[in-house]
């Protein structure tokens, strides 16, 4: 039995007993741009997922715990707190007791409701009282989650809650590093768990045109206790829509002495979407040498749907003195933007660069936009003898993934002399879903005169779920 009639007779057992045979992994090039990535503020996270496992099988409250901590899991924040509530009336001395009260605050958080909202807080300031040295009061969640009620409340109409919010976003914009080190408020600066960011968050939802002053004069200390503070206050101020936002984010870009900070609040101009900031954020991609403010810098402008930012993204892809990775990354976000417009001006550029990853990232990025000008082009490359043979493979799979009319592909096969070419032809049919490609296959495998090419159109009909080629095969089998 030759070659192709044995891989044919594997191939045929693999379609029989095999229900759903996996597609092969596409050789597509990578695509490199990176994401930026910076944490959500605690404003917008819950405090704590749950309550921790029980700890105390002896403690007599031990039962009660397990079945409250059940309750609030399944979200019966009602039964939760009324259980929770139980303990420190029941068992005073219990292991759970001080903890439970926070727990009870929580389910009732959850439950909303302004009675709720109320009862939450006078636990905890009940807590305070009788449990102050409770873990959830030492950890700090305790606070966390009054400032967060206070927030609610404020919302809702409530003076003394309004007042407390106030006070404490106040309190956060002027405090010193004396004396936050000697309230013990100096949090780490990842602490997501932050009352001070709660409040903060509580007064920019009640009264944003007062949050937006006092946000200022927080990013604007320079003690050590304020840099968690500063990188969460650039989110906070970027939710505010205006031309000042704009302002004190850029200042935080040039003057903040902390990298993260400087680089979360060009992040967070992505939503701060104007003509005005992509100007600024144009500016910062010329002028500043630090990488990460550029890659961010960079996604803050793809963001913005503006002609201005798109502009800005043109202008840095055909920057020669930009480092190349920082272009390519230009190139990946342009393909995003998904317009004629842009599509014309990679292919324009393709023409022009030399730089191999660049010209990747332009087929890569073109492929995506799916339109019927650039299949054409990129079927074209393929064809290109004049090409780099790597390229024109990696444009006729694009083709291929990118929706190119199979007729074409199909008619292209016996028009391309490089057996690379063919070979790459026939992994493309494999990823398709049409008949026709099945149909080329079968006509490779049954008749291509080059017995290696033969062999490969057999293996990829073994991975196809067509319901035609387990008779094909047998037929090939049981040809004299």
């Amino acid at each position: 039995m030759t070659i192709p009639l044995m891989l044919a007779a594997a191939a045929l057992a693999q379609t029989v007993t095999t229900a759903a045979p996996a597609r092969a992994a596409a050789p597509a090039p990578a695509v490199t741009a990176r994401a930026a990535t910076v944490a959500t503020p605690a404003a917008a996270t819950p405090p704590r997922s749950g309550p921790p496992d029980p700890w105390a099988a002896q403690d007599p409250a031990d039962s009660l715990y397990r079945a409250a901590r059940r309750a609030l899991n399944r979200n019966d924040y009602n039964g939760a707190a009324a259980l929770f509530h139980s303990i420190p009336r029941r068992y005073a001395r219990s292991a759970y007791a001080g903890d439970a009260m926070y727990w009870e605050a929580f389910a009732l958080y959850r439950a909303g409701g302004t009675e709720n909202l109320r009862a939450a807080q006078g636990v905890l300031a009940e807590q305070q009282r009788r449990y102050a040295a409770a873990g959830t009061r030492e950890s700090g969640d305790a606070a966390t989650l009054a400032a967060r009620i206070d927030g609610e409340l404020a919302q809702r109409g409530d003076a003394e809650a309004s007042a407390r919010v106030r006070a404490t976003a106040q309190g956060t914009a002027t405090a010193t590093t004396a004396a936050s080190a000697q309230a013990g408020a100096c949090p780490d600066v990842d602490d997501d768990d932050d009352p001070r960011v709660a409040a903060l968050n509580a007064l920019l939802q009640m009264d944003a045109a007062n949050a937006l002053p006092i946000l200022k004069r927080v990013l604007a200390r320079r003690d050590a206790c304020s840099v968690g503070l500063r990188r969460k206050a650039v989110f906070l101020v970027s939710q505010k829509k205006g031309s000042e936002t704009e302002t004190i984010l850029l200042d935080a870009v040039r003057n903040d002495p902390d990298p993260e900070v400087r680089e979360q609040a060009v992040f967070w101009m992505s939503q701060v979407e104007s003509d005005r900031t992509a100007v600024l954020l144009d500016s910062l991609l010329r002028s500043s040498t630090d990488r990460q403010i550029q890659e961010k810098a960079l996604f803050a402008l793809s963001q913005h749907k503006s002609a201005r930012a798109g502009e800005a993204l043109r202008g840095y892809v055909q920057r020669t003195d930009a480092p190349t990775e920082l272009r390519e990354q230009a190139i990946f976000w342009l393909g995003q933007r998904r317009s004629e417009e842009t599509a014309a001006f990679l292919r324009d550029m393709y023409a022009q660069l030399t730089d191999r990853q660049l010209r990747e990232k332009i087929i890569f990025s073109l492929s995506q936009q799916r339109s019927a000008d650039n299949a054409r082009w990129l079927l074209e490359r393929a064809r290109d003898e004049s090409e780099d043979i790597e390229l024109r493979k990696q444009a006729l799979f694009w083709a291929g993934e990118g929706g190119a009319p199979i007729a074409d592909l199909v008619a292209i096969y016996d028009r391309m002399p490089d057996r690379e070419m063919r070979e790459q032809l026939i992994f493309v049919y494999s990823q398709r879903k049409d008949a026709a490609a099945i149909d080329k296959l079968f006509a490779i495998a049954r008749s291509d005169p080059d017995k290696e090419l033969r062999t490969r159109a057999i293996f990829w009909l073994g991975q196809s779920k067509d319901p035609r080629v387990a008779q094909f095969l047998s037929d090939l089998i049981n040809e004299p």
